[in-house]
């Protein structure tokens, strides 16, 4: 029969156990970063959390869209202003001070199997360094892939798009899918993304 331990001596040591932990990711995240050269990380998604469905789903309808004469005038009535009010050089400069102002942009990578790859780039790199990324962390590297936008899905296919440029600023979340012939599987294709057994375990030392 195991003894009963004071209150506040079982509290110690599930906070001891807590710290333990948080101190073991942490040296995983360092890790990760020295062989990826850059923050990443791997969680499972939520349950709560959107899938493109349901994003879908959540539409509002085309009434909520349409676009009134009163609301075409408006913005001919700004567009004039904004012709009148500033020049060419004007606008290029707060552009430029708008950029400098933001240093990361964090993307999300989401897996079919549940998983989350979590990215930080900065914000004049190419959608290329993402690529590349993916190509070092999926198991099955050797199998073309590709990752897209939703809602309405849009495969990516401008690599060279800065992460500024394509509007993922501050962040942003794309979605990954190997991109293979209808009724290939290529054996096994679903445990080849990276999840606990597969980034997290096999590409970062940590097991699940």
């Amino acid at each position: 029969m195991s003894p009963d331990f004071p209150a506040y001596l079982k509290k110690s040591r599930l906070t001891t156990t807590g710290l333990m932990d948080s101190e073991a990711a942490q040296v995983k995240l360092e890790a990760a970063k020295q062989k990826f050269g850059r923050d990443i990380r791997v969680f499972e998604t939520s349950t709560a959390s959107q899938t493109p469905n349901d994003v879908s789903n959540n539409e509002e309808t085309d009434d909520f869209y349409e676009f009134t004469a009163e609301d075409y005038y408006r913005v001919l009535s700004t567009r004039k202003q904004d012709k009148f009010l500033k020049t060419r050089k004007i606008r290029e400069a707060e552009e430029a001070a708008r950029r400098s102002r933001i240093t990361k942009a964090v993307i999300r990578v989401r897996f079919p199997d549940n998983y989350t790859l979590e990215a930080t780039f900065h914000p004049s790199e190419t959608i290329q360094s993402l690529f590349d990324l993916l190509v070092k962390v999926v198991a099955r590297s050797e199998l073309p892939f590709y990752i897209y936008t939703t809602p309405p899905k849009k495969q990516i296919k401008d690599m060279s798009q800065d992460f500024y440029s394509a509007g993922f600023i501050p962040g942003a979340i794309v979605y990954f899918s190997y991109d293979l012939p209808k009724g290939d599987d290529s054996g096994a294709v679903s445990g080849s993304i990276p999840s606990r057994g597969g980034l997290v375990s096999e590409r970062l030392g940590t097991h699940s």
